[in-house]
């Protein structure tokens, strides 16, 4: 191991050996794909940088060496379609080993990188398009995506305006349709992603586009370095909006050198294990947990690039790979315990780990019975790395996301600025005076939002919380989450908690309604087990339940029981439009 993360922060640690302080220190010019993947391509060309597997059967194992090799070829092609520095590009490629390799590439030219998720509508694409002025867009055969892009970029063209150069990459498209009986026969899917003759060896047509899979299979694989500045714009990430239409998170370079933290400390990844967070390539959550801060450590992760979602698959795979460390969001921790965990031998596994939403306490306590590990919850947002979080040398508490990450000054703010006492909620803030490494550079083309989150020397995140005296937070919700009930402040995530551990519930959100006695009342939508029925009687025994669970005057005196909830793309649940729908029927 060649320990090339030293070279770029510095720690301090207290006599116990838990961290207090980091820092990044990536100089004037660093660059990600040059100075960390390269630099280990070369130094250690046989470590193993990715396990990559799909259902269908094709199966890789590839070097950091061959990242090094195949992102300079994608550079290559890139430059000889006209791709430069500062153009921005939007990259759809699910789980597809090509989003690293076409990452890197677009990194090592200097060109923006802007990953988007394969769900998107026409018009998702058309705003994404226009708000970030997009060049090009760089996608995968497999699914609507693409008939999508062109909807869009036909109606665009039709009204005159412009549209970016289309780039298509074999992602591996069946034959027939997935289903559980033929998810593992690889003689009943058409051509791989990679064919017979190597990576990006499968070619693709379509009009319109250009075949980058052809492209990048043939071209040279000597690059000379582009230079860039460490403070030149790096990445954008489209927001979940939860509320309007998504903002556009712009950071610098520094942003990769950031998650070595989330890495190191928070995922407690093993340079000798293997990792595995799952999430899709178009969330930021997969530049927490599949891209920067693993490879800075010089780890191997493992890519399951699946269709949908089956907890027993992801088991499976923690058994096989002999993992060592895990993350996923809340909502996957609930369907993985819905499996015969016990049937797994999970030995391997050194540390789990959550983001995303607030982890519900039965969950934490399910997996420390089923398997003697606790789950360590984390915060942050798209516009940071992780801030919150249960790092080396901390007790994990059911419910809490953990303490402060010294990589900067974090505080639990009033609207005054000034911080709050012990157990009172308060927006979670940044010291910015100066910006640290990791946080947002601006929201793209948005000057007021970015003077909005930028002001009085912090970093407004927007998120509650409150801390407990022994300085562990509580995640409370968005600003606009929190629910002002006959004088309290009451956290959606706390009725919620409550509800959860109710047998008959299987999800559910908080929200307030407005009331004349009260301002607003507590209201939760529930989505109940299959053949539960949504009585008055369950309605009832719900409130009595909330009022056993917590403090009394928490309970929701509204109940609606629905099929599902509204979510964005990156399954975070929109409140914000369940208030949006009451407040359409009130009218």
């Amino acid at each position: 191991m060649l320990n090339i993360h030293k070279q770029y922060c510095t720690e301090k640690f207290d006599a116990k050996g838990n961290l207090t302080y980091f820092r990044t220190r990536c100089g004037d010019h660093f660059n990600f794909a040059y100075d960390v993947m390269d630099a280990i391509g070369a130094g250690e060309p046989e470590r193993r940088a990715m396990i990559w597997r799909n259902p269908e059967g094709e199966a890789h194992d590839l070097r950091f060496s061959d990242f090094a090799r195949w992102s300079n070829k994608a550079a290559n092609f890139f430059l000889s379609q006209g791709i430069r520095k500062g153009d921005r590009v939007m990259v759809i490629l699910r789980r597809h080993y090509s989003f690293w390799i076409v990452s890197l590439a677009l990194t090592k030219i200097g060109a923006i990188v802007v990953p988007a998720t394969f769900m998107l509508k026409e018009h998702d694409v058309t705003y994404r398009i226009q708000a970030a002025g997009l060049a090009a867009i760089v996608t995968t055969t497999v699914g609507t995506i693409s008939d999508v892009i062109d909807e869009s970029c036909t109606k665009l063209a039709a009204a005159g305006q412009p549209t970016p150069k289309r780039f298509l990459i074999n992602g591996a498209q069946p034959d027939v349709p997935s289903s559980d009986a033929c998810r593992w026969d690889p003689s009943l899917f058409g051509q791989r992603l990679s064919g017979p003759a190597g990576l990006f060896a499968a070619p693709c047509a379509r009009d319109g586009w250009t075949d980058a899979s052809t492209g990048i299979h043939v071209a040279p694989d000597q690059l000379r370095r582009i230079p860039n500045n460490t403070r030149d714009p790096f990445l954008i990430y489209f927001t979940s909006g939860t509320s309007g239409e998504p903002k556009m998170a712009l950071h610098d370079h520094g942003y990769a050198a950031a998650h070595l933290s989330t890495a190191k400390y928070w995922h407690g990844v093993d340079p000798e294990g293997v990792h595995l967070t799952v999430a899709d390539t178009g969330w930021a959550k997969c530049t927490w947990g599949k891209f920067y801060g693993q490879w800075f450590m010089e780890a191997c992760q493992l890519v399951y690039d699946y269709d949908r979602f089956h907890g027993n698959e992801i088991l499976q795979l923690i058994q096989d790979y002999h993992l060592t460390t895990f993350c996923c969001p809340p909502t996957m921790w609930r369907l993985l315990s819905r499996e015969d965990v016990d049937s797994y031998d999970l030995s391997s596994i050194k540390r789990f780990t959550t983001a995303g939403e607030a982890l519900p306490p039965d969950q934490f306590n399910f997996w420390l019975q089923h398997t003697g590990h606790k789950i360590y919850e984390g915060f942050g947002q798209t516009e940071s790395p992780v801030i919150i979080a249960n790092i080396d040398g901390m007790e994990p508490r059911p419910g809490s996301m953990g303490k402060p990450v010294p990589f900067a000054e974090i505080r639990l703010l009033r609207p005054d600025l000034t911080e709050c006492a012990p157990h009172e909620p308060g927006e979670i803030c940044i010291r910015c005076d100066p910006r640290p490494d990791g946080i947002l550079k601006e929201y793209f083309n948005n000057a007021q939002k970015t003077a909005d989150a930028f002001r009085g020397g912090w970093y407004h995140t927007g998120d509650t919380a409150y801390a407990d005296e022994d300085g562990y937070y509580y995640y409370c919700g968005r600003n606009d989450d929190l629910i002002k009930s006959s004088g309290y402040r009451i956290s959606p995530f706390e009725v919620e908690s409550a509800l959860n551990l109710h047998p008959a519930v299987r999800e559910c959100a908080v929200t307030g309604v407005p009331d004349k006695l009260r301002g607003f009342a507590v209201k939760a939508t529930v989505v109940l087990e299959p053949g539960v029925a949504g009585t008055d009687d369950l309605k009832r025994e719900l409130q009595r339940w909330t009022k056993d669970k917590t403090a009394p005057y928490k309970y929701p005196r509204v109940i609606e029981f629905v099929d599902s909830l509204p979510r964005t793309f990156s399954s975070k649940i929109r409140r914000a439009e369940i208030r949006r729908q009451d407040a359409r029927r009130a009218a």
